[in-house]
């Protein structure tokens, strides 16, 4: 199992940058594909972006692509979001996810196939 803590959430303003950091515990966090959902209220969960194990494989969804970087550090059992340029439309809860696969290549994308989340953290884009 794998616990996962959030951080780095809070107010920007419209063009800024904003980096989440996701903290997973555990000795076997290289074998686990990461990933980021966000969610607005009255809205589904969306998959901003994903990562695979080894790092190679990487997904964004549309309306970040461009903006957002995923990124994880085996070696400090964390994952990254570097977003810029942020928007209000942005304004959302981000979750950290995590599941294991044998493939070190795998990403997956879809909210069923993660069992692991973090409890979340609030960006804000506002001026």
């Amino acid at each position: 199992q794998v616990q996962l803590v959030e951080s780095g959430g809070g107010l920007v303003q419209p063009g800024g940058s904003l980096r989440l950091s996701c903290a997973g515990s555990g000795r076997t966090f290289a074998n686990y594909a990461m990933g980021w959902f966000r969610l607005v209220p009255g809205k589904e969960r969306e998959v901003v972006a994903a990562i695979s194990r080894n790092a190679i494989n990487t997904y964004y969804s549309d309306s970040v692509k461009g903006r957002f970087t995923i990124s994880r550090d085996n070696a400090k059992n964390t994952v990254f979001l570097q977003m810029n340029s942020l928007k209000p439309e942005d304004t959302a809860v981000y979750y950290c996810v995590a599941q294991p696969f044998s493939s070190a290549f795998t990403i997956a994308t879809l909210r069923l196939q993660y069992s692991y989340w973090g409890q979340g953290t609030q960006v804000t884009v506002s001026s």
